[in-house]
């Protein structure tokens, strides 16, 4: 039982950054299909529909930073809070990358058609990275409080 317990631990250590991984290609390929139909139906702004589906990559740098913040001897004792703030980091973080690339495949055909609310169609895309980066502080703030010396 305690191996089992230790292992959760060092799947929470893992966790952000595998899941931060995951969120940041299906955000970028949900906006980055967006764009390239974006490419073909206009005659210009394809450096804009390339930026705007590169957006959620952002999601797997968190998830790296958290992963390192954590990173740290696994013990009874400490298992329990990496696996917790780890893997709800990382599904606060899974969850943002595919919202967040869904807003910017709906940014990308809103600039297409109006390429005048370009800035403006960005802010929900904006709005969804704000959440991650709460999870991300958030889980900054809590892997400080879990015991054990970082590796």
């Amino acid at each position: 039982m305690n191996e089992f317990v230790v292992a959760l631990g060092w799947f929470g250590i893992y966790a952000p950054m595998a899941m931060g991984a995951v969120a940041s290609s299906i955000g970028c390929g949900i906006a980055g299909q967006a764009g390239i139909g974006a490419m073909l139906e206009t005659e210009s702004s394809y450096g804009r529909y390339i930026g705007i589906s590169a957006f959620p990559s952002t999601f797997v740098i968190y998830g790296i930073v958290i992963m390192f913040t954590l990173n740290r001897t696994v013990t009874i004792d400490n298992a329990g809070g990496l696996f917790g703030v780890g893997t709800l980091a990382g599904i606060a973080m899974l969850y943002s990358g595919i919202w967040q690339g869904k807003a910017c495949a709906a940014a990308i055909n809103a600039a297409k058609e109006k390429p005048e609310i370009f800035g403006l169609s960005l802010a929900p895309a904006a709005i969804i990275e704000g959440f991650a980066v709460f999870a991300f502080v958030f889980a900054l703030v809590i892997s400080g409080n879990i015991s054990g010396a970082a590796v």
